[in-house]
Parts: C-alpha cells; sequence; structure tokens
C-alpha cells in the first residue's frame, strides 16, 4: 500500500515568507509564497508585526496549499516552521503581542545596551559562557533596550519569545525555543550547560519570561481546535519544534555533515556550516545543531539582497521599468548588465555594510562605501561592485572559520539569490570555492517539511534527505582569471574597513 502521507513546512523569512506540502519521498505537492516587508521606524531599526505577518501569512499559506493541492487535510502528518531568528516579541498576560518585534542583526538600536551589558558581565566571561560575543544579533540587549525605551509596555510583559516559538505557540499552545535559537539569546544562555543562566538574565528580566529549550526535531505538542479552525491543519497533528530559517536552509541544502558549509543568499547572506565539535570564535556564531551530537559555526552579513534591492530601488529605476515592460525580473537585468563590467568592476570596490555588519566586523557603526568611483563608471559598474563587496564580506567570514579550525569541505548554495546567474559566481571566483546548486533550491519550507517528518516519527535520520529528497543539479566552478584579480582587490576591501571605521564612528555621532 503506498504510503501517501504528505509533510506540511512553512518558513517565515524578512522579505517573503513560502510554504510546500512534500509527499513522504520528497516530492513537492504544492507551494505557496506570501510577500510582506519589514518596517523602518528609525534608522537602524527594524521590526515586523507577529500577527499581521508572522502568523497571517503562516494561515494564508497553509490554507492555499491544502486547496491547491486539493487533498484532503488529514493526510498531513507533521508540520514544522522555521522564521527569521533571533527575533525579541515581548507577549502580554495574555500572550498577545505588546509591540511589533525586533528583529535580529538588522536592527541595530540597542548599542548603548552591548555596551552596557560588557561592563557589567564582562566581555570575556560573556564569551566564554554564551560563545558568542554581544553583537546587533543578540536578543539581550533588545530586552534591556526594551526595558529602558518602553518601561510601560516592559511592565505588562509575560513572556519574551523568538519568531518560531510564538508560532509554535500559536499552533499548540505551548512556549518552547530550539537549541540552535537559543545562544542567540546572548547573554542569557549557557551553552556549555544548555540551560539559561538565572543570574544573568534576572539582571534583565525574569527567568520565567522565556521559553523551555528544547531540541529542534522534538515535537513541541499538537495542533490545537483553535489553530485548526485557523489554518486547515487537522487539529491533533504534531508540531515540531522548529528552528531559524537559516537551519531550515542547511536542512534544504542537505549540509548536514561535518564540513558541510551552507551558503544562502536572501536578503541577508547567512552561512551555517555542520561541524563535529562545538568551536567559538569570537568574530563568529557557534551554536548546536538540531540534535546532540553536532554542532555549527554560522556567520552573517547584515544585507546583501537588501543591498540588491536597495540599488534596484533607488538606482536602477529604467531596468526596473524595462523588465517591468518585458515580464522580466530587474534583478536578472542588472546581473545580464553587470556580467558585462569586468571582474574588479573596472577599480570599484563597494564597502557592503548598508545597515552596520555582523560577522566577522561585528560592527554596528559600519558605513556603506564605493570607493573608487570615476566619471567612467557605469550603472552595470556599480551594480558588479556590490556583487563583488558581498562576495568579498562572504570570504571575510569563511577565512574566519578558517581560523577557528573549521575551514569548510563543500560549499552548498540556496535561497533565491542562489538562482542568479552572476551572483554566485563571483562568490565562487572571490572564494575560489567551487559551490553545488541543488536541484530544489526552494529554501527553508523544504527543510521544514523534513524537520516535520522526524518531529512526527516518520523519519529517524538523514538517511533519506540524502538519498530521495537532495539532487545536486550543478556546480560552480571558479575562474581561476578572475579570482587573481580578486586576491588582488581583497587586501583593499579589508584595508579599506580598517582605514575608515573610526570616521563612521564619528559620523555615527554627528548625524
Amino acid at each position: 500500500m503506498v504510503d501517501d502521507r504528505l509533510l506540511l513546512g512553512i518558513d517565515i523569512g524578512t522579505s517573503s515568507s513560502k510554504g510546500l506540502l512534500a509527499d513522504l519521498d520528497g516530492r513537492i505537492i504544492a507551494q505557496h509564497a506570501v510577500p510582506h516587508g519589514f518596517d523602518m521606524p528609525q534608522p537602524g531599526w527594524a521590526e515586523q508585526d507577529a500577527d499581521d505577518v508572522w502568523w497571517r501569512d503562516f494561515c494564508t499559506i497553509s490554507r492555499a496549499l491544502i486547496a491547491r493541492a486539493d487533498i484532503d487535510a488529514n493526510r498531513i502528518a507533521g508540520v514544522a516552521c522555521s522564521a527569521i531568528a533571533p527575533t525579541m516579541l515581548p507577549l502580554d498576560q495574555n500572550y498577545r503581542p505588546l509591540r511589533p518585534a525586533i528583529l535580529y542583526g538588522i536592527d541595530t538600536r540597542a548599542g548603548e545596551e552591548i555596551a552596557e551589558l560588557n561592563a557589567a558581565l564582562g566581555e570575556e566571561a560573556i564569551f566564554e559562557r554564551c560563545g558568542h560575543l554581544l553583537s546587533a544579533q543578540s536578543v539581550g540587549p533588545k530586552v534591556l533596550w526594551y526595558r529602558k525605551h518602553q518601561p510601560e509596555l516592559f511592565a505588562k510583559t509575560r513572556k519574551i519569545v523568538t519568531a518560531a516559538t510564538y508560532l509554535a505557540f500559536r499552533l499548540c499552545g505551548i512556549f518552547v525555543v530550539d537549541n540552535y535559537v537559543a545562544p542567540y539569546f546572548t547573554p542569557f544562555f549557557d551553552v556549555r550547560r544548555m540551560a539559561w543562566h538565572k543570574d544573568w538574565v534576572e539582571q534583565v528580566c525574569p527567568l520565567d519570561w522565556l521559553p523551555e529549550t528544547r531540541w529542534s526535531l522534538e515535537c513541541a505538542g499538537q495542533v490545537t481546535a483553535e489553530a485548526a479552525g485557523d489554518t486547515g491543519i487537522p487539529a491533533g497533528t504534531p508540531v515540531a519544534v522548529g528552528t531559524a530559517d537559516a537551519l531550515a536552509e542547511a536542512v534544504a541544502a542537505g549540509a548536514t555533515s561535518n564540513g558541510d558549509l551552507m551558503v544562502m543568499y536572501g536578503s541577508t547572506l547567512f552561512l551555517i556550516q555542520t561541524t563535529a565539535r562545538y568551536k567559538p570564535h569570537r568574530d563568529l556564531w557557534a551554536s548546536v545543531h538540531l540534535t546532540p551530537g553536532k554542532a555549527i559555526l554560522a556567520a552573517g552579513m547584515a544585507t546583501s539582497g537588501a543591498l540588491l534591492a536597495w540599488f534596484r530601488d533607488e538606482l536602477a529605476a529604467e531596468e526596473g521599468i524595462e523588465a517591468e515592460a518585458a515580464g522580466a525580473n530587474a534583478f536578472a537585468l542588472l546581473s545580464e548588465r553587470a556580467a558585462e563590467s569586468p571582474p574588479g568592476s573596472g577599480g570599484l570596490i563597494t564597502l557592503p555594510y548598508f545597515s552596520g555588519e555582523r560577522s566577522p566586523i561585528n560592527d554596528l557603526e559600519a558605513k556603506g562605501v564605493f570607493f573608487g568611483l570615476t566619471l567612467s563608471h557605469s550603472r552595470a559598474d556599480l551594480y558588479r561592485s556590490c556583487l563583488e563587496g558581498i562576495a568579498f564580506g562572504l570570504r571575510h567570514s569563511i577565512e574566519a572559520m578558517g581560523e577557528a579550525g573549521a575551514a569548510p569541505k563543500r560549499l552548498i548554495a540556496i535561497g533565491g539569490g542562489a538562482q542568479d546567474a552572476l551572483w554566485p559566481q563571483i562568490c565562487s571566483d572571490v572564494t575560489g570555492l567551487p559551490q553545488d546548486l541543488p536541484q530544489q533550491t526552494i529554501g527553508a519550507a523544504y527543510g521544514d517539511a523534513y524537520i516535520a517528518g522526524m518531529a512526527a516519527g516518520i523519519f529517524a535520520d538523514w538517511k533519506p534527505l540524502r538519498q530521495r529528497w537532495l539532487k545536486i543539479e550543478r556546480r560552480i566552478q571558479p575562474d581561476p582569471e578572475a579570482k587573481a584579480i580578486y586576491d588582488d582587490l581583497y587586501p583593499i576591501y579589508c584595508d579599506l574597513y580598517r582605514d575608515t571605521r573610526r570616521h563612521m564612528a564619528r559620523l555615527s555621532r554627528v548625524t
């Protein structure tokens, strides 16, 4: 008898939400996406509404998938959700949001609070206990910012959660955060004990405001009757604890073996490498994996696809109009024209720090720079230089991983930007490393579907993922001639930041 059960995976990203139904062999039965934005009420702030974006998107997608596939919803054997992380969402006594969620490292508002916590707890002590230094990625400073700047709302708070935690709560009524995301609540989580550090948490907020920590692949609970009414998913369906979008992307890419490095081309560039042992590095993020016995080393840029979107909207209106008239994609047209610009963009270097920068420089005050501009440069040169600047940032993080003793063995490209004709090629040319592109590059929702199968007890390990779900479509090889040019430009890229960062900091203070 054919097993016709289906698995539901939904991912809530920075600029869109995506979901799919897959059968037990990884064949996609239906998929659906919903675009959304995020709010920037002030420079350096980034927020999203938990109900009007996260939960609304989840319900819209789940219902659309069931209708589009024209299936009996009772065939759904498990559901898993991933989401942007770490986010900081305060809930009241009825567990409703008190304000929009403060997003991950693209929100840089808590610089003063980072300094305050470093002074109170000790930078070295934080790194030793948490495996990370405090940065714009950390939840703890954002909770402290919230306490200081919105005391009336803080007084009404009863829970502090991240996006996947909130969605799991709406589905099954239980507050859980996975052990991969919990360490990004720095300085609240002791990664060596795998538990909240009570003394440090309670310097900022009550310990019972934080969710229970569990492994990502565990079953958090079952869909409630209320959630079934909202989503169309039958009550009683197992719900995975879930995880961050980036780790679900790594599953979708098949980056589950030691030395596998996932490169996620999205609004931000995010890297996750699977390692055999926990390998903390001051400029990167170390955490555990989906299950005990493996760890990860991660890095992330603050802007990548978001920088390209800014370029399209602010500097390439003509290409946007031309692409729309032709029914084409503006990014594809920009890449086509940028491909005519030579490697090095005619002597132009871009620092892609348009919203500060996360790893490996961890500088909230870093600024974007176009360096080397002349009257001979074209819009195509500028766009290519943006792609090259992102690639230099990728190389910078990969070199830091090597310093940590975790040089990657294999790169796997995934995410919307991985389908661009030029961007991944430039990244291979700059790093000198080939990249595998899986046949399925749908992203985190595909990984979520497999996670749902593990949480529901359908899969016991990664063998079905590797044997049936994933196929490598092609490999991008670096161009040696382009690599030689980029090897000459990369030291200039690194020195350019070092030589201007004090001016970046000064500029932050006067604007």
